[in-house]
């Protein structure tokens, strides 16, 4: 049995409503060029369809991961040494966290069709980002791997 070296991964994907939209979007830009024919009409759903779908997957889909000595989510890569305490957010806190109680000095990985997240303080006394705000569908098992790290 092989042991896996990442203690924590999470795909935060689009929800299916996004991807009804995408639909949506596709059928729309078909219907613009329906008074030119049936060829366009599909050209436009098509080339509708793979933009916008190119669109949600890009926006929509990030990993959240805890690999050896670092938190990875999305492109950034912050190592856990530089991380104090962790919190976990239900879905009011995180609003919260999101709007009023925000710093705009934070590392933010929001994403806002997620309700819960994680908050970690930053300890390195020369990062001026006080803490790192990560939305997670496992706030316990996120929180769990940033502390054994």
């Amino acid at each position: 049995m092989e042991l896996s070296t990442t203690p924590y991964e999470e795909r935060l994907t689009a929800p299916r409503a996004w991807w009804l939209v995408t639909f949506l979007v596709g059928v729309a830009c078909g219907l613009i060029l329906l008074p030119f024919g049936t060829l366009p009409l599909l050209g436009g759903f098509v080339g509708g369809l793979l933009f916008a779908a190119v669109i949600t997957s890009s926006y929509g889909s990030v990993r959240v991961r805890v690999v050896g000595d670092a938190l990875i989510a999305g492109d950034a890569k912050i190592p856990l040494a530089a991380l104090g305490d962790v919190e976990i957010l239900d879905a009011e806190e995180a609003r919260a966290w999101r709007t009023y109680k925000s710093d705009p000095r934070a590392f933010m990985l929001l994403r806002s069709y997620v309700p819960t997240a994680v908050r970690a303080e930053v300890t390195d006394p020369t990062d001026p980002t006080p803490y790192v705000y990560v939305s997670t569908r496992e706030p316990e098992a996120l929180a769990k791997a940033l502390r054994r790290g």
